[in-house]
């Protein structure tokens, strides 16, 4: 996984006056849990915007007040009409204990069956997977080189190494539909790739 790096300062209040002060401030509140003990404390919201509407998923490196450690954003709320960051969430590592998340899902190769005119529909952008940290990728890429009109790749179809995928098996991550004046497609009309063609690759962890 990608690390990014963060900088924060412990709240001294977190009580709902203290909570309004931080964001009148240009601040979001925060905190760090998972471990035992919660970490309570404020981040700058351009550094915060910088993670948060970002197509990665980061292993953060929180420093707060000079007490470093690695984790992930685990939940956040925003405002329903501004659309700003209003509280984070961030779960802290712990390399002995697995984790849950929602990895970016990414299309590769050329698919012969948009070359011959179909449509594709990508389902999930993201999927959630489980596993220890050492094991997640940056984002789990599907290839898509050998997906002809009328085929699909579905959720039971991915595997990487160390992560357990938590999505329906049968759920259909990507296909490509006839659109008119598509060439028909040729050979078996399954929904699904033929087994064993390893057209799926999910990316090794980094």
């Amino acid at each position: 996984m990608k690390v990014a790096q963060l900088s924060g300062s412990p709240r001294a209040n977190v009580g709902k006056k203290g909570t309004a002060a931080d964001r009148n401030a240009g601040l979001v509140p925060c905190v760090l849990y998972g471990q035992g003990t919660q970490t309570h404390f404020t981040v700058t919201v351009n550094a915060i915007n910088k993670i948060i509407f970002s197509p990665e998923v980061y292993k953060v490196e929180l420093d707060i007040a000079g007490k470093k450690t690695f984790a992930v954003v685990k939940d956040l709320q925003q405002d329903n009409i501004k659309d700003t960051i209003k509280h984070v969430d961030f779960y802290e590592l712990n390399d002995k204990k697995a984790i849950r998340l929602g990895l970016p899902v990414r299309l590769v190769g050329t698919s012969p069956g948009i070359m011959a005119g179909g449509k594709l529909q990508q389902v999930f952008r993201r999927l959630t997977v489980e596993g220890y940290v050492k094991d997640m990728p940056d984002a789990i890429y599907i290839n898509i080189a050998k997906l002809k009109i009328g085929k699909s790749a579905r959720v039971g179809q991915l595997e990487i190494p160390g992560l357990k995928f938590l999505d329906p098996k049968g759920a259909v991550v990507v296909s490509v539909k006839m659109a008119r004046g598509a060439a028909k497609p040729v050979g078996n009309d399954d929904d699904d790739i033929d087994d064993g063609l390893g057209f799926i690759v999910a990316a090794p962890a980094q």
